[in-house]
């Protein structure tokens, strides 16, 4: 039997699932204003989960209000470059629904580049580079305002109401900084769609080195379920010594102990290295439990003579 073929129903909509594409842009927008996402994406989220109005306090070339407009929704649009700072500013709305695209970090920088400060500055009397979260040059700087900048839409939204936050990963000097895990997720955690990247500026760059390109964004959806009480999930940095971690192995521990040495170590400083942590003051007898992996594990460890170990540094 040939295979099965499911069509779509012949009514133009699109479902939605959890991974979505839209090679085709769509209309609405400025497509020369980088950065900015398909209107479709919107369209689709509009369709799915019936919104009588949405907002978009950094609203970019206005995509999103096209895509109200095509659905026939209402729509309040706000950016820095038109009198709004989502930092400083009160939010006006109860809203029902918010549509952030943030910006990824300092990938794309916006005021002045995109718009000429100056006429910010002329027109609303500030100065919008000094307010611009893609001219954050510290990463945690730039997650603590993204975090803020959540926390105030999630708690002007309406009970019942709902975020979708369009965002991305940044590859930076071989290390990943990943929106996603470090955004703030407050509320009920509905969704989380995988979007594909098309048309990119860095579809044309050539990279060096062991680098996965990065060719998809994230849609993270937060529902507002109590107006009081909110459940947060936030993601905490934390620097642990494996000699007291829960899940380490004595081989484990053991190994990164001569993993740090350059030369054959005596059982001593073993000993030394390992008796404050965690995982010797668990085991009454911790130096035996050291003796005996270094003995029954020689495709990790090597026995140099008089006592002296070192890591295996050959091992398959």
């Amino acid at each position: 039997m040939g295979g099965l073929i499911v069509k779509e129903k012949v009514s133009g909509s699109r479902p939605l699932t959890s991974i979505v594409s839209y090679p085709e842009r769509g209309e609405g927008g400025d497509n020369r204003y980088r950065g900015n996402c398909s209107p479709r994406l919107i369209e689709d989220l509009i369709r799915f989960f019936k919104p009588k109005e949405v907002c978009d306090y950094m609203c970019g070339s206005g995509t999103t209000k096209a895509a109200a407009d095509k659905a026939g929704i209402r729509s309040h649009l706000y950016d820095l470059h038109s009198g709004f700072d989502i930092m400083n500013c009160d939010i006006p709305e109860r809203p029902e629904f918010v549509f952030w695209h943030p910006p990824y970090w300092d990938i794309i920088q916006y005021s002045d580049v995109m718009y000429k400060a100056s006429d910010v500055m002329q027109k609303y009397g500030y100065d919008p580079k000094r307010l611009d979260l893609s001219r954050i040059e510290n990463w945690n700087d730039f997650v603590k305002a993204m975090n803020y900048a959540m926390m105030k839409q999630f708690s002007a939204l309406e009970k019942g109401g709902r975020m979708a936050v369009l965002m991305g990963d940044i590859k930076k000097k071989g290390r990943l900084y990943s929106m996603l895990a470090e955004i703030v997720k407050p509320g009920t955690l509905e969704n989380i769609i995988i979007k594909a990247q098309h048309n990119c500026f860095s579809d044309r760059t050539q990279y060096s080195g062991k680098f996965i390109p990065i060719l998809h964004e994230y849609v993270m959806i937060v529902r507002k379920d109590s107006p009081v009480l909110i459940p947060i999930l936030m993601t905490q940095s934390s620097a642990v010594d494996i000699r007291d971690m829960p899940g380490a192995t004595w081989r484990d521990v053991v190994a990164a102990v001569l993993e740090q040495c350059k030369e054959p170590v005596a059982l001593s400083f073993l000993y030394e290295q390992i008796e404050p942590h965690k995982k010797a003051q668990a085991n009454k007898w911790w130096k035996e439990k050291i003796r005996q992996t270094l003995q029954i594990n020689p495709m990790h460890f090597t026995h140099d003579g008089r006592g002296m170990w070192s890591l295996n540094r050959n091992a398959a």
